[in-house]
Formats: structure tokens, sequence, C-alpha cells
């Protein structure tokens, strides 16, 4: 089944405004849906915020409202906005979910909801040849402050032969 469909958490979303780098998600999906208590999470920074001020600007993200949140799933006490992501996931089978928390990771791997990381958007992109390098990018989200091990960044180099 393709992943040309995904739903974003709040994490993900604000450390790709950050570095400037959101339309990679355009790039590699037809459909982003941003559900409303990851916009609300975001949004409550503030006007002055400049992620919250451009969200809304975000013309080709869907956000999604009204989802409900199963048992299942508030059984693993997430914040609301990791909750809702993996809820649509579960109500919503063909699509993927980006996700950096490690606890929601751990939640959507119990309940085999197909999931990938920030750092992974730009392993996606280079293995679909719809950038040439993935590291500098991932510096930039570095940069942006997602925090990345020395380790990972080394791996990374590697296995992507960068």
């Amino acid at each position: 089944m393709p992943n040309d469909r995904v739903v974003v958490n709040s994490s993900p979303l604000i450390t790709l405004c950050k570095s400037e780098q959101e339309e990679i998600l355009l790039k590699l999906f037809s459909e982003i849906v941003v559900p409303g208590a990851v916009s609300n999470e975001i949004l409550a920074a503030g006007a002055a915020d400049p992620v919250a001020q451009q969200l809304p600007a975000l013309n080709w993200t869907r956000r999604e409202e009204s989802i409900i949140v199963p048992a299942l799933i508030q059984a693993w006490d997430l914040g609301a906005g990791e909750s809702e992501v993996l809820s649509f996931a579960v109500s919503n089978p063909g699509y993927l979910v980006v996700i950096d928390d490690m606890a929601a990771r751990r939640c959507a791997k119990a309940l085999k909801i197909r999931m990938i990381g920030t750092i992974g958007l730009f392993v996606l992109a280079k293995r679909k040849n719809l950038i040439p390098e993935a590291m500098p990018h991932i510096e930039k989200l570095r940069n942006a402050g997602l925090w990345l091990a020395d380790s990972l960044i080394e791996n990374l180099r590697r296995q992507l032969g960068e």
C-alpha cells in the first residue's frame, strides 16, 4: 500500500516549519492531515510565535476535527495531539503517521500503525530521488531544535553514503 497520505503530529510540523522545510510533506504526500488537537497545540503558542503564524498559511494541509480517541489509545496517556494522530490512523488505515514522540511511537507499533519520524521524511525523499542529499536537511532540523545524538547522525551519514 503506497504511503501517499499522512497525518502529522505537532513536533514534526513545528520542527519542519522552524527549519523552513515544511514543504517536504507536500513533495512526498498527496494528502496531509493535521488533527484539531495538533493545530490547537501549535496555535496556543500565540500570535507572536512564527510557527503559529505560519500554520494557517499551509493551505495544502487538511485540518481534521472531531476525532474520537478510543479507550485503547486513551490508556496510553499520551498528549492530545499524539492521541488524535493515532486515533485518526486507526480509523483511517491508509494513512501513515508522522510522529517523533517515543511513547506515541511505542503505541503506534503496538497498534500496528505505520509511522515515520521527521528525519525519516528526508531519508524517504532521498530514496525517491526528490532531493540529492538528506544530511543537509537533517542538519537544518537539528539547528531548528530537533535533538539528535551524534551517533545517530554518523549512522545516518554511513547508511545514506553522505
